[in-house]
């Protein structure tokens, strides 16, 4: 089995870059959107695009979703009765149990995709068809669809650039929980706490740079993606409570060598991972 045709919903920088890629790779890409400025903006960056939905979809082998997770249950119901025969679902969104769900829901066929890959920018005109190189991308095969059709979109990840391997849902979204949306969260934090007195930024060099770049993201999109996701996202902000808990403990006695241990504790933890399992 093997995807000739893609059809790509949302011109956004994950679906543009998709697109790229995809066409790099040798595949026949559309994309769609609702919004005609944008469509205008993807064909612009050498994409197909149209707003016609039922259009996009008819003749495509795979069709992806590259939209909010908000936005997934309505394209869901569109898309049941328009695919032809043997057509596969997919999307690039950071949250899996919800769109297993509405898919069921839908009766659409669908294994869910999480290239984890994305930038700060936002837009089809920051896309990039080298985004996915070297990028993890989880795939979550809930509804125990085929396994030619796994391998099949495996296969199409790997051709973009991508490692791929295979979870289920609930793992996957206790994991990005705390490896993608728990350091976003924290990077706004600091840099709310960092940026409380004006003038300060005048002197902020790498290590506030690099601690904070993925806090400039969209804050429409991350305000979904943390809620949708709040369940294991609060559970792991409970544990950088505790982890902050301690630091404020061992400075309030003041206590250097059980600091210095627990910096180089983490810090172990940080550069072999494997030590952990």
């Amino acid at each position: 089995m093997s995807f000739s045709r893609i059809a790509i919903l949302g011109p956004g920088l994950l679906g543009g870059s998709v697109g790229l890629a995809a066409q790099v790779a040798g595949h026949e890409v559309i994309l769609w959107g609702r919004n005609p400025e944008r469509v205008e903006a993807a064909r612009k960056i050498g994409l197909e695009a149209i707003c016609d939905l039922r259009r996009a979809v008819a003749n495509a082998d795979l069709v992806i979703l590259a939209v909010p997770v908000g936005v997934m249950g309505r394209l869901f119901e569109s898309l049941n009765g328009n695919l032809k025969p043997g057509t596969l679902v997919t999307d690039v969104g950071s949250v899996k149990v919800l769109p297993h769900e509405v898919a069921g829901r839908h009766g659409v066929p669908f294994i869910g995709s999480h290239p984890m890959a994305g930038s700060e920018q936002t837009g089809i005109e920051a896309a990039r068809a080298d985004l996915f190189e070297g990028a993890a991308c989880a795939l979550t095969n809930d509804q125990e669809r085929p396994d030619s059709e796994l391998q099949a979109l495996a296969a199409f990840w790997q051709n973009l650039g991508c490692s791929t391997s295979e979870m289920n849902s609930e793992d996957h979204d206790r994991a990005v929980a705390r490896i993608s949306h728990l350091p976003h969260a924290m990077a706004v934090a600091t840099a709310g706490a960092a940026l409380r007195f004006p003038g300060d930024e005048s002197l902020a060099a790498g290590g506030f740079r690099d601690t904070t770049r993925v806090a400039s993201g969209d804050p429409a999109m991350w305000a979904e993606i943390l809620v949708e996701n709040r369940v294991a996202v609060t559970a792991a902000l409970e544990d950088a409570q505790e982890e902050i808990r301690e630091m404020l403990d061992h400075l309030a006695k003041p206590d250097k060598k059980g600091l210095q241990n627990y910096l180089s504790e983490v810090k172990a933890r940080k550069e072999n991972p494997s030590d952990n399992l």
